[in-house]
């Protein structure tokens, strides 16, 4: 089994180095954390990650989200993982829907994976664990949890994704 690994940006891939110029933030996004994560997890499974976005999820346009279903479309492995900021990941998951032939899990992470209380690497591996076993369709990992993109929210008061009730 191979898992495509796609970099996006979001809060996950972001460092907070001092002193420089980046461009109005207080932050970037250069190596996937998912790059760093497997380094130290060594698993047993063949990979490829490829860096799509590195932006702020709030700064994703559509034409991003169209690049990001196009890398999905246009790769020949079908269990993808995309690192993603949370602000728009359910946006995102959207567009991926109309794809049937994939099983794809998008994850984040409400800190980034840098900072030493992070919940990089739990929400990186639930979503490892998905997207080997789920049937094809779209998926959103976080908090331990993994739920179809259609049946979640963000719940803004928790800072968590919640699974939606029949009201």
């Amino acid at each position: 089994m191979k898992i495509l690994f796609l970099q996006t940006g979001g809060t996950i891939d972001k460092d907070y180095p001092a002193g420089k110029d980046n461009h109005g933030y207080s932050f970037l996004i250069t190596t996937p954390a998912c790059e760093r994560i497997l380094k130290r997890v060594r698993p047993d499974f063949d990979f490829e990650i490829k860096t799509v976005l590195q932006k702020d999820s709030l700064d994703i346009s559509d034409e991003d989200r169209d690049k990001i279903l196009d890398a999905c479309k246009g790769s020949t492995i079908n269990r993808i993982v995309i690192t993603h900021g949370t602000d728009t990941m359910l946006q995102t998951a959207q567009l991926l829907s109309e794809l049937s032939d994939k099983t794809i899990v998008l994850t984040g992470a409400l800190t980034p994976e840098l900072f030493k209380n992070s919940d990089a690497d739990f929400n990186l591996g639930t979503a490892i664990g998905g997207v080997t076993v789920l049937d094809p369709g779209i998926y959103i990992a976080m908090n331990g949890s993994i739920m179809h993109w259609d049946q979640v929210y963000f719940d803004s008061a928790t800072s968590r994704f919640m699974q939606k009730t029949d009201d």
